[in-house]
């Protein structure tokens, strides 16, 4: 059971993606056009999560349980190493790609959990990011480098005197990125969180530096 757990899990892995088989997604994201970074971000992303959530975990659970602290220690690995990757992009498209591969750690790990909590958490997280991440790509492709023609965030400067209904509306999903209180990104990730304690307090204290992170490189763009 366990061997063909991690063969089904290392083909959900590099959907999702989990280090180190991410690398693909910067990749996809900076060289495809709008429409397939919405796609890429707000739907496919998500197979994965639906393949765990009815394959692996009800199917194979007693290898589900003794590979759960592998699976925590892949998931946390990669959401600090994706966010302070993300604090030091420069290109505003590939920045919105690494925030995404950090969110969708944090669903990982409220799935791997398999508790109420955890797996409410990451269904709510994963329609969030499924909704928040597009929007995003929206604003910085098909707005911002359609009419700047370039991707450099230390070009973006003022944007609120020039465009100031859309800088309100890249505001708010900048604020659901960031998962504040009110969005369902907040919802989402508070009850992977506690999902998260329920299993394991360490693992749980480590995830929530995802939320200052997450507010850092959020401010930055």
């Amino acid at each position: 059971q366990s061997v063909l757990w991690v063969a089904i899990f290392l083909s959900f892995a590099i959907k999702q993606p989990i280090m180190p088989v991410h690398i693909w997604l910067f990749r996809a994201h900076a060289e495809a056009p709008v429409a397939g970074s919405i796609i890429l971000a707000g739907l496919i992303l998500k197979l994965s999560t639906y393949g765990i959530l009815k394959i692996l975990l009800p199917l194979l659970p007693k290898a589900t349980l003794f590979l759960t602290p592998t699976v925590q220690i892949l998931a946390v690995t990669t959401l600090l190493y994706s966010s302070l990757s993300t604090i030091r992009q420069v290109d505003i498209k590939i920045l919105v790609a690494y925030s995404s591969v950090a969110h969708i750690s944090v669903v990982l790990i409220g799935l791997i959990c398999n508790n109420f909590q955890g797996i409410q958490g990451s269904i709510l997280l994963s329609i969030a990011h499924g909704l928040v991440s597009p929007a995003l790509f929206i604003a910085v492709g098909a707005v911002l480098y359609d009419r700047f023609h370039i991707r450099n965030i230390a070009y973006y400067k003022g944007l609120a005197l020039t465009i100031p209904i859309f800088s309100i509306y890249l505001f708010i999903f900048v604020l659901s990125n960031i998962a504040v209180p009110l969005s369902l990104n907040w919802l989402g990730e508070f009850m992977c969180l506690i999902g998260t304690f329920i299993r394991n307090n360490c693992v749980g204290i480590i995830i929530s530096t995802g939320i200052i992170l997450s507010a850092a490189y959020s401010i930055v763009l």
